[in-house]
């Protein structure tokens, strides 16, 4: 095949839907079994009292760094 026998497509021409051989049907789908059924790796479940009180992730964050500069040097953990 020489370099001049392919042809690009007009960007105009082309279309941005799938062949039908490409659809995949979703509701056929089933659960990956290998999957680890624990939450995602950063997530924390907070009781339902203290996700009354904190109802965003920004409040969780803000009053935890400020705990974390309330603390003494000597408790803090080394982050890696």
């Amino acid at each position: 095949m020489k370099p001049n026998d392919l042809k690009l497509s007009d960007p105009d021409t082309v279309s941005d839907e799938l062949l039908p051989e490409y659809r995949f049907d979703y509701s056929k789908a089933r659960p990956n079994r290998f999957a680890r059924p624990e939450a995602a790796p950063n997530t924390i479940k907070l009781d339902a009292d203290v996700a009354a009180v904190f109802t965003t992730e920004e409040a969780v964050n803000n009053i935890l760094r400020a705990l974390i500069q309330a603390m003494p040097q000597s408790t803090r953990r080394e982050t890696a």
